[in-house]
This record gives structure tokens, sequence and C-alpha cells, in this order.
């Protein structure tokens, strides 16, 4: 429990029980009763309910979460320096303290009437580059400077959301929206509008001393005119896309149609190839053969030509030893290369020799 508290109840009963024993002081009094020990202890508890409500009067606790600002009657007006967390003491009844939080803060401005701090549609109006109206929803979460609650105290005292936050928040959207057409507003530029108006809400917060924690872009809003507009320009695009991705399909087919052709192309050229090489093989295999029998061939017949010009008498050996042996044969002189039959050795009779005419040359039967 907080001591200042505490000693703030024990007064209060203090003060309780002094105007209790004063009523029966009355009462006992106005009977003629004696009432001297009673005043004595209504004494004692009006001496303790003054010292009590003095110190808690004195005595002031600050949350960790929060900071003191001393209104003095003795020091200029107010202190300096903002108290720190903890027990402190201050001037009774001639200083009190103005606690202020220096936790984070969030302010909300949006078009729905549940989500801001204002109840309906409190969403910042403002106009781009080129004439349209857009309604932006926007965060700004902050805090207060615990090195500058004095002075927040003295700019804004409890009005700094009102009249501070409020206000230069909105400002500041409509200065950074003025600077780009409709189009980058919600698409390329948006990033960067973004950026612009957290560093300027973080310049403008600083001079009133607060912090800016974040300033979150939450929705943009179009006129009912321009974002049907958008709608028919994302229908058209979705149309022109499906239109492309169709032809982008077609294309796809007839390439797959062209290497398929191609495969086949390719394969009846690799195969033609394959069988032009096998026939030249086959060619340079039998013209290699032939080149062979035909070298073998001249080998041969040289080999043939030499034994015959060291022995020419073999070709008529040779020439014998191959006639049939059903064929008589005559012997001529071995200067005779020429062999004929035996007429009167044939069953046959000899044929007629023919006759020549001297003068004509003709022959006759």
């Amino acid at each position: 429990m907080n001591v200042t508290v505490a000693i703030s109840a024990i007064a209060g009963l203090a003060w309780l029980a002094v105007v209790g024993l004063l009523a029966l002081i009355v009462m006992r009094a106005s009977r003629q009763k004696p009432v001297k020990g009673m005043v004595t202890t209504l004494i004692v508890i009006l001496l303790l309910a003054v010292i009590l409500n003095t110190a808690s009067a004195g005595l002031i606790f600050i949350e960790p979460q929060e900071r003191g600002v001393v209104i003095s009657a003795i020091q200029d007006g107010i202190r300096p320096e903002a108290l720190q967390p903890g027990l402190r003491w201050v001037v009774p009844y001639f200083e009190n303290v103005v606690t202020y939080p220096i936790s984070r803060q969030t302010y909300t401005m949006s078009i729905a009437a549940e989500e801001g701090q204002i109840q309906g549609d409190d969403s910042v109006e403002a106009r781009t580059s080129d004439g349209q109206v857009v309604r932006i929803d926007a965060s700004i979460v902050f805090a207060i400077d615990p090195a500058q609650v004095t002075d927040v105290h003295i700019k804004w005292q409890d009005q700094y959301v009102n009249n501070l936050v409020r206000p230069q928040s909105r400002g500041v959207i409509r200065d950074a929206v003025s600077q780009f057409g409709i189009e980058e507003v919600y698409s390329s530029q948006r990033l960067k509008l973004t950026e612009m108006m957290t560093a300027d809400m973080a310049d403008t917060l600083d001079e009133g001393g607060l912090i800016l924690v974040d300033f979150v872009l939450r929705n943009i809003t179009f006129s009912d005119e321009y974002a049907a507009s958008v709608e028919q320009k994302q229908i058209a695009e979705q149309l022109g896309q499906q239109a492309a991705f169709i032809v982008e399909q077609k294309k796809q087919e007839a390439e797959q149609v062209r290497q398929t052709a191609q495969g086949a192309a390719d394969a009846a050229v690799i195969r033609a190839q394959g069988e032009a090489d096998s026939l030249l093989i086959n060619a340079q295999a039998l013209a290699d053969a032939r080149i062979i029998q035909a070298i073998a061939e001249a080998e041969a017949l040289q080999l043939i030509a030499d034994v015959l010009k060291n022995s020419p008498d073999l070709l008529t050996y040779r020439y014998i030893e191959e006639l049939t042996p059903s064929i008589d044969v005559m012997l001529l002189p071995s200067d005779n290369p020429f062999l004929f039959p035996l007429p009167e050795m044939n069953n046959t009779q000899p044929a007629a020799a023919p006759t020549v005419t001297p003068d004509t040359g003709t022959e006759s039967p």
C-alpha cells in the first residue's frame, strides 16, 4: 500500500475521532457533566490529526512510470526539476505535485466510429497534388520526455494531447499528402509518404517536449468516385493480365509443338547421319578390302612373274597339267608353243581341207 495513502487514511480517522469526541463533549457539557478528561483526549487526537494530515500533505510517492512537477509558492512558482520515482517530500500546504505519465501513449484518428479517441469519423481529410481527396487513418505513439516534464506542464499542462498531438499530426499529414499524386499515395510512394510524416511528426513533438515512438499510417480511403474509377482500372488490368496470360499460354503451346517438331527433325537428321556414317564405314571397309585384295593379287602376280622369269617352262607344264585326260595331244618341238589334236586318233572323220583360189583369195567348199 502507498505510504501516503495510509497516512491520509489514518489522518482521516483521527479527524473523525475529533469530530465525534467534540460532539460528545458538547452533549456532556450541556448536561453539566464533567468533560475535563475528554477535553484532554480531544486535544491529543486533534494534534495527532493535524500532524498526520501535515505529513500526508508533505509526503508524495511517485510511481516508476511517472514524474512529478512541484508547484511551489516559495520557489518562483514551480521547481525546475521534476520529482523522480519514490517517496518524496514537499513543503506541506505551500507546494503540491502534479504527476505526468512518461509511459507510451497512443492517439488514434480513424474513420471507424469506435476506434479513435473521438467517437465518429475522426480521420484526416487531405488533398493530393492532383486535387484528389483522401481520408487518412493514423495512430501516433508518443511519450513525454522525462527530461522535459516541467516544460510540458508549463506549455500544455494536461492538454498536450488536444493542443499538441492532435492538431499538429493532422497538419503534418495534410502537408505530406499534398506533395504526392493520388496514385503515388496508395502505391509507389506510400512508404516515402509514411517516412516523411514520421520525420515531420518527430520534429514537431520534440519541440513540444514529447518523444515520437512510432507513426502508423493505418489506412487511406478515397472518394467514392475515385474508388469506382480505381476499381474499373483494376478490373481492366486484371482482364489485360488474363489476356496476356492466355497469349503467353498459347505461345508456350506453340513453342512446345515447335520443340517437338524440332526434336523429331533432329532425331531424323541424327538417324540419317548414322545411316550415312554406317554406309560410309561399310564403303570404306569394302574399299579397304578391295585395296588389300588388289595388293595381294599384285603381290601374287609379282611372285608368279618372278617364278616364271626364273623357270619359263613352268607355265607349259602347268598348262599341260590342267588338260583333261580325255584330250589327246601331240607334242611339238619345244620352240612351238601350240598343241594340236591328233586327227587319226579321233573317231570322227577329218574335215575336208578348204581350197583357196589364188586369184580371188576366197575360200570354196
